[in-house]
C-alpha cells in the first residue's frame, strides 16, 4: 500500500502501487486476499475507486472479517494479494455518448464514483447524473470531492437522499424528481445493498425505462 486515507469515520480510501497495473475501467473491482500467519486465508472483493492506478473504498462492517483489519490494521508495507481488474457488464466507457444516471446506496458510490473520476479525466462532457443515498451526511463518502465536483465538472449533478434524517428510505418521488427521465434512454447504474438495489431498478422499470439500459451491482 502506497497511502491511506479516512472518508468517513468507517470508510478508509487505500491506494496501491502496482507497477504492472493493466490499467481498468471504471466499475471494475479486484479481489483482495488475506492470508493469516497460521495460513489462513480470507478473501472479499472491493470496487475500484480510482480512475487510473489502483484505490479501493473499504466501508468497516463491525461483524466483517475483512473490512476490519483493512480499515483500522493494515499499514504500509504489510502484504496483501490483490487480483484484477474483473469484470465486464459493469463498466462505463467514456466513448459511450448516452446520458448517465448513476444511483448510490451507501459504500455503492465507490465504483459510481470510478465513473465520474473517468469522466473529468477523460474531459468528455457526457451529461451525469448522481442521486446518493446514505442514512445521514456525516456518513456521505469523498464528501469534499463530490462538493467541488458539483461545483466544477461541467455537466454533473448531484442529489443527496438522507435516510435517516428523514426516517424514509429512497422512493419513487426521489427518483422521479432527480432521475433522467426515461425518454433520455440514460445508461444507468445502480450500486448499493441488495435490497436497495432491487428497490431501486424496479422503480426505474415502473418509470418506464428500459430494464435492459440499468446495470446494477450489489453486496451485502
Amino acid at each position: 500500500m502506497q497511502s491511506a486515507s479516512f472518508e468517513t469515520p468507517t470508510a478508509r480510501t487505500l491506494v496501491f502501487d502496482v507497477p504492472d497495473w493493466p490499467g481498468h475501467l471504471p466499475g471494475q473491482h479486484v479481489d483482495v486476499r488475506l492470508t493469516a500467519e497460521d495460513g489462513y486465508t480470507a478473501q472479499r472483493s472491493y470496487s475500484i475507486a480510482s480512475a487510473s492506478g489502483l484505490s479501493i473504498t473499504v466501508q468497516r462492517l463491525d461483524d466483517g472479517e475483512v473490512s476490519p483489519f483493512l480499515t483500522d490494521i493494515y499499514d504500509i508495507g504489510q502484504p496483501v494479494e490483490l487480483r484484477g481488474p474483473i469484470g465486464g457488464w459493469f463498466v462505463w466507457r467514456p466513448t459511450d455518448p448516452a446520458p448517465v444516471q448513476l444511483i448510490a446506496g451507501g459504500s455503492g458510490i465507490v465504483p459510481l464514483m470510478a465513473m465520474i473520476r473517468s469522466r473529468a479525466d477523460h474531459g468528455v462532457r457526457t451529461p451525469f447524473r448522481l442521486l446518493y443515498s446514505v442514512r445521514t451526511p456525516q456518513d456521505v463518502i469523498y464528501a469534499d470531492e463530490l462538493r467541488q465536483r458539483a461545483r466544477d465538472d461541467r455537466g454533473l449533478d448531484v442529489e443527496y437522499v438522507y435516510t435517516r434524517v428523514r426516517g424514509s428510505r429512497i422512493g419513487v418521488a426521489d427518483v422521479n424528481t432527480h432521475a433522467w427521465p426515461a425518454d433520455f434512454k440514460p445508461a444507468v447504474f445502480v450500486c448499493g445493498p441488495t435490497g436497495f438495489v432491487e428497490t431501486v431498478a424496479d422503480i426505474m422499470v415502473a418509470l418506464g425505462h428500459d430494464a435492459r439500459g440499468i446495470k446494477t451491482e450489489r453486496f451485502g
